[in-house]
């Protein structure tokens, strides 16, 4: 974290959720976020399994709302760590957790004109928090430039080794 305002700044916001789509999303936000001298504000949006009206339905299982909150707090700390180290990513970030839907949320948060919304633009596989049903409703819905990150190759190879499992096809161990 930085000591400069965040909230006078223009804003590069991007949805993070580990994914390695949203991780591909959460680099090129932060190359461009240095590159407008922009803050970063990377987000987590989270839902207590089986969405709220489960947790409506019967509060009493699964882990209160406080703790599902720290998890996601977590979650995004680790991540952030694991890609920026204690360096950070060069520019003023305000990392952001938010209880909602992905697509919705994100859209809510990057609601100045002058932001840019940074979304992973995956494939359905096997992380489906980012998968394309979020980038297509932040491209809908966002009165921002929306940025829809093409996952990386990484993670189209790592996808294309799950089908063959999935399937139980051959790998030709040539090709790796």
């Amino acid at each position: 974290m930085s000591g400069h305002d965040v909230s006078a700044t223009a804003r590069v916001v991007v949805g993070v959720s580990g994914s390695l789509g949203s991780v591909t999303a959460l680099r090129r936000a932060a190359a461009l976020a240095r590159r407008l001298g922009s803050a970063l504000w990377p987000v987590l949006a989270w839902e207590p399994p089986g969405g709220d009206p489960a947790a409506r339905r019967s509060p009493a299982c699964g882990l209160p709302t406080e703790e599902w909150q720290r998890l996601a707090k977590q979650r995004l700390a680790a991540v952030l760590e694991e890609i920026f180290g204690v360096a950070g990513p060069g520019v003023p970030m305000r990392p952001v957790i938010v209880r909602g839907t992905p697509g919705p949320a994100l859209v809510a948060i990057a609601d100045r004109e002058d932001d840019v919304l940074v979304v992973g633009a995956g494939r359905r596989g096997l992380q489906r928090a980012f998968s394309g049903r979020v980038s297509r409703h932040c491209l809908a819905h966002a009165g921002c430039p929306v940025l829809a990150v093409p996952p990386s190759p990484l993670e189209s190879e790592l996808l294309t080794v799950h089908r063959r499992n999935t399937w139980h096809l051959r790998m030709d161990i040539r090709e790796l």
